[in-house]
């Protein structure tokens, strides 16, 4: 394993399109890993190989290149359990995507289990996609969503989240760590109260899985909804994790091939886990390339990545902080260890697109906007944010030069107020 000090050195080698220079002038900047994350070769080679050497459909097939693709896949749902420290892989569902994953535990076991007057508790700072899809059960079921507030720090607030947990609190559904706040929930104290109280509780763990490692059987959870391509893996392929007795108590949400046992004129019966939730022709080459970015951050050690970005985090703020008329939220590298590589911030009277804009034209990608966290942001009161989201392929140097156009960005919009 390399040192930790050569991290990023060892793993930009992996990563050709940071090496890219943008037109031909200025050196490409990638600072957006918390919408998405390049891919190493490793993975891209490991998916092309699959199409040049093994392709065929799993399951179905008695020929050995069928057979060959089945256990491929098939690993990488071992892989996946592995990552996550579950009991058996029989528990990872494959899904499109970890909204797909959020939104069968919605249908699947909410519109089952959820009566009128049960109550949903979320926080204020869920991404949309752990907001709609508990709306709609919400509205179908003529039950409650509730949220809980923020601190002023941008910390969750566990007094007020105790004040809202109450008898009629079926399910809590919560993010391990907000992609706009980067602050990190305590997740094994909100579990330990939901539990006493007799609720479910599932994390969208999108932001945590790639920087952090992730047992759920230590955090003691329900349902944990996991995206491929936020792990330096491909897009189109994430995954729910559910206990095996609670998926087996679950009706699936999608019907046709591969999730049946038999098919009849009146009625169908379902295939055992995981396939009864997966119908239809799987995202094959996806999933052995998500297999393959988990081997690649393993072999990193995410202790590895989640210390070396512990360093990048406090460098940024503390080059951030410099600016008078600069707004951070969520909580400082020195308030909360584990928060996120990222930094979300606003200035008053300037657009955080225009920001985003100028950055873009010298070579920087950020992201500005509200990041898919709208009630988050109208609670804060405000607009949109820009926001800055680094990975173990970051270096001081990038937030150097980030910071440097910076300063020329706001300067430049000053002036032409």
């Amino acid at each position: 394993m390399k040192t930790l000090q050569n991290l990023e050195l060892f793993a930009r080698e992996d990563f050709p399109i940071l090496d890219k220079n943008f037109n031909k002038k200025e050196k490409l900047i990638y600072l957006d890993h918390a919408a998405t994350t390049q891919k190493p070769k490793q993975v891209i080679k490991r998916i092309n190989d699959y199409y040049l050497n093994s392709n065929a459909n799993v399951h179905r097939g008695a020929h050995q290149l069928s057979a060959k693709a089945t256990e491929e896949f098939e690993n990488a749902r071992l892989t996946i359990k592995n990552y996550i420290k579950a009991d058996s892989e029989k528990e990872i569902i494959f899904t499109r995507n970890a909204t797909e994953a959020i939104n069968i535990v919605a249908k699947s076991w909410g519109e089952k289990n959820l009566k009128e007057n049960d109550e949903i508790l979320l926080s204020i700072m869920e991404h949309h996609s752990n907001i709609v899809p508990w709306q709609l059960v919400a509205e179908r079921n003529k039950c409650k969503v509730k949220f809980t507030k923020i601190t002023n720090d941008g910390t969750l607030d566990i007094e007020d989240f105790k004040n809202k947990l109450n008898t009629n609190t079926k399910i809590v559904s919560i993010v391990h760590i907000s992609n706009t706040l980067g602050c990190c929930n305590p997740i094994k104290q909100i579990t330990q109260l939901a539990k006493n109280n007799g609720s479910l509780v599932l994390v969208d763990a999108c932001q945590s899985l790639a920087h952090a490692e992730v047992d759920v059987k230590d955090l003691n959870i329900d349902f944990l909804a996991g995206s491929g391509h936020k792990l330096c893996g491909p897009t189109g392929i994430g995954f729910l994790w559910s206990r095996e007795e609670v998926l087996d108590s679950m009706p699936p949400l999608f019907g046709g091939g591969e999730m049946i046992q038999d098919v009849f004129e009146e009625k169908s019966t379902w295939a055992d886990l995981p396939h009864k939730f997966e119908a239809g022709t799987p995202a094959i080459a996806e999933a052995i390339g998500l297999s393959e970015a988990l081997n690649y951050l393993n072999k990193l050690g995410l202790k590895n990545i989640q210390e070396y970005e512990k360093e990048l985090t406090e460098y940024l703020f503390e080059k951030l902080l410099s600016f008078n008329d600069l707004n951070i939220i969520g909580p400082n590298p020195s308030q909360d260890s584990k928060r996120a590589s990222l930094a979300s911030f606003f200035i008053h009277d300037m657009h955080s697109n225009d920001i985003a804009e100028i950055l873009d034209s010298k070579g920087i990608c950020i992201r500005s906007g509200h990041h898919c966290c709208q009630p988050l942001h109208k609670y804060l009161n405000i607009n949109s944010t820009a926001r800055v989201s680094m990975n173990f392929t970051t270096t001081k140097q990038d937030i150097d030069i980030f910071i440097e156009k910076l300063e020329e960005t706001i300067s430049f919009l000053k002036l032409n107020s």
